[in-house]
């Protein structure tokens, strides 16, 4: 036991790898670097994919990238409508962001999203964005009179929910992504052969893109709320 506790202080320890020299020194952490190995590896490709496209004749990898981003498209319009279509782009970059955050272990790297302050960051960047469209859809003071709803009394409910909603979204992947470890480490001590190699394909992959899907459908949920009746 006193081993999976240091295995997951370990986990959870992100470390310095390298300090910008500015003030002080910034210090850029494990989880930074590899976001931006996360970005290079969508935005590379992106780039290069997209330089040839075609409105006639498209060729097979065109074919396959409308596909996929036609598939996260309509799954989003389905939940926002017209209304919010402005948000889906962002909707899809995240969804990709965390599904590939939550399967780069496989290639050696620790996950960005074991990181507390990354699913921090990624709440409180969804919140932001959920306010803004509420705010859009209703205006600033019908959205300040929402929080008095239905009554007067609850406002301050209302306005704890600001607070809880990043919170909840931090915690559900931040928790799951954590969870996922200790189980497989309790695995692979009770049984060390063959059974975690198959679980560890469900939790680095599987697992990992339901995560991202849960995150992206709760947020996109919470917009809808806000824009559904202007």
């Amino acid at each position: 036991m006193e081993e999976l506790v240091n295995d997951l202080v370990e986990e959870l320890n992100c470390e310095t790898v390298f300090t910008i020299p500015i003030g002080n020194g910034l210090p850029v952490g494990e989880s930074v670097v590899v976001t931006w190995i996360i970005m290079a590896v969508l935005v590379i490709p992106s780039i290069l994919f997209v330089r040839n496209l075609r409105v006639e004749n498209p060729g097979k990898l065109q074919l396959a990238l409308e596909t996929g981003i036609g598939f996260f498209y309509d799954f989003f319009y389905e939940i926002l409508g017209e209304k919010g279509k402005r948000y889906i782009p962002y909707l899809i970059m995240v969804i990709l962001y965390i599904g590939f955050a939550n399967i780069i272990g496989i290639f050696g790297f620790k996950p960005p999203t074991k990181d507390l302050n990354v699913t921090v960051a990624l709440s409180v960047m969804s919140i932001f964005l959920i306010e803004y469209a509420h705010i859009q859809a209703k205006g600033f003071k019908q959205r300040m009179k929402d929080f008095a709803e239905p009554i007067a009394i609850v406002a301050p409910i209302n306005v704890m929910e600001l607070v809880i909603r990043p919170l909840s979204l931090c915690m559900r992947l931040f928790g799951n992504v954590l969870g996922s470890f200790v189980v497989m480490e309790l695995i692979k001590l009770v049984v060390p052969l063959i059974i975690p190699m198959v679980l560890s394909l469900y939790f680095d992959i599987f697992d990992g893109f339901i995560q991202a899907y849960v995150f992206v459908f709760l947020t996109s949920l919470f917009i809808e709320e806000g824009i559904e009746e202007e």
